[in-house]
């Protein structure tokens, strides 16, 4: 909710204020497809509003993909997110400045590329497609979130996929969550660069997903 192809009306900024709205959301699209179990992939925000919605209904699940996933982005004590809070309000002040000279800004650091490739031309096209005060205030939930607290609950299996060079998420991000879930897990860093690898380098990441997919945890 709140792309740009959703219909904006609909956003609500207090449902929408913590990642827990959009995982009930997941969970009310499972059930109207009435689906038993499922692998989820998601990724990003989205891997870790899978493993919310995975907490809240774990009998929905059998595997979690959780491409480019953080449960913080914030540095704090012995914790390295890759932001401090003045990087954080830096971008959110660029947002509501100049909301598109942001996006052409932000697409090829965030997808690895210049502005001429396909894939930052389409992120930017997405970025570009959402409302300006939905597109801060979901930046806003989620820049500021924190879900460090739940991972321990996570106890569907999670298959933790990332690339080894990442604006948006440090590889040491997807150790710690290998260290701290609380079912089991395991971690693959690709050779991709960017936050959407499956983006920019899709003939490399479709076949290790692929393989998630297919083949389980080995304990």
């Amino acid at each position: 909710m709140g792309a740009g192809t959703t219909n904006p009306d609909y956003f609500d900024f207090e449902r929408y204020s913590t990642l827990e709205g959009y995982a009930y959301d997941l969970l009310a699209i499972l059930e109207d497809f009435k689906l038993s179990s499922c692998i989820f992939v998601g990724h990003s925000v989205s891997a870790i509003v899978g493993a919310i919605a995975s907490i809240m209904r774990p009998d929905l699940f059998s595997k979690l993909l959780l491409i480019s996933a953080s449960p913080r982005y914030l540095n704090d004590v012995d914790y390295y997110g890759g932001f401090e809070q003045e990087d954080l309000d830096q971008l959110f002040e660029a947002m509501q400045s100049n909301y598109k000279a942001w996006c052409s800004g932000f697409a090829p650091l965030a997808v690895g590329g210049d502005m001429d490739s396909v894939a930052v031309q389409e992120f930017s096209r997405t970025l570009f497609n959402m409302r300006p005060d939905i597109a801060l205030s979901v930046a806003q939930t989620i820049f500021q979130s924190d879900f460090r607290q739940l991972l321990c609950h996570v106890t569907i299996p999670c298959h933790i996929i990332q690339s080894v060079k990442d604006l948006a998420v440090p590889v040491v991000v997807s150790e710690y969550l290998h260290q701290n879930l609380g079912g089991d897990s395991i971690v693959e860093v690709m050779s991709s660069e960017g936050h959407l690898p499956q983006l920019s380098s899709p003939d490399s990441v479709i076949p290790v997903l692929l393989r998630h997919i297919r083949h389980d945890i080995v304990v």
